[in-house]
């Protein structure tokens, strides 16, 4: 089976005055086409351990490995690069830019990482909305969309550079019972059709209890 991260041994300190430990000996693997939910109650360190994961915090001890590479000696533009190509991210608020289209949005992400032409990214943008149903929406603006379908935008947009791994922080925090549902059912299937590996982060019991895994965290360790 094909490793899609690795954490070994991570630990991290705030020193605000003093010194506090809120990541010990965190380890753990993740295989690719794993649905994998990281819970526990708030301030038990899971955001904290997702920013690290999500090489966005490289202030702490130990070893990340996203698709077998060490994310260690790392200058901030290969990370921002490794962001960009292996890693899509969804978060609680959708942060989709009003300015443009459904579809511009679910783009900008390709445009950026510039490994295809526009007309390719374009294509694949549709391509990724039709798996999410809302391909009917691509002309609109986010501000004419539900909160449902502005989430399905973003999980779009967080599938346009096919990343290794798609990394969620409380996706289904601000929806509804439905669109909550709506959201599982999304990311069941393109873990399970599609090969695709998947570690969200949520409050939502029910939610990770669904998950092929959970990862339940407490005082900063792994349960």
């Amino acid at each position: 089976m094909t490793t899609s991260l690795e954490a070994k041994n991570i630990q991290k300190e705030f020193h605000d005055p003093t010194t506090i430990q809120v990541l010990k000996d965190i380890n753990f693997t993740i295989n690719k086409g794993e649905f994998t939910s990281l819970t526990g109650k708030s301030g038990c360190g899971k955001s904290t351990l997702l920013y690290i994961l999500s090489t966005m915090d490289t202030d702490y001890r130990g070893e990340l490995l996203i698709d077998g590479i060490s994310m260690h000696n790392k200058t901030e533009n290969e990370l921002a690069k490794i962001r960009n190509e292996k890693i899509g991210f969804v978060f609680q608020f959708h942060y989709l830019l009003n300015e443009f289209n459904v579809l511009k949005n679910v783009m900008l992400p390709g445009l950026k990482l510039n490994k295809f032409s526009a007309e390719e990214i374009e294509c694949r943008a549709m391509e990724k909305l039709k798996i999410l149903g809302i391909e009917n929406e691509a002309l609109k603006l986010p501000n004419q969309l539900s909160g449902g379908q502005k989430q399905r935008v973003a999980i779009a947009r967080s599938l346009i550079n096919d990343p290794l791994i798609i990394m969620g922080d409380e996706p289904t925090g601000n929806l509804d019972k439905k669109n909550s549902i709506i959201v599982f059912d999304i990311f069941k299937e393109l873990a399970h059709n599609f090969n695709q590996t998947l570690l969200i982060v949520t409050h939502d019991l029910e939610f990770a209890s669904n998950c092929d895994r959970i990862i339940e965290m407490e005082d900063g360790k792994i349960l």
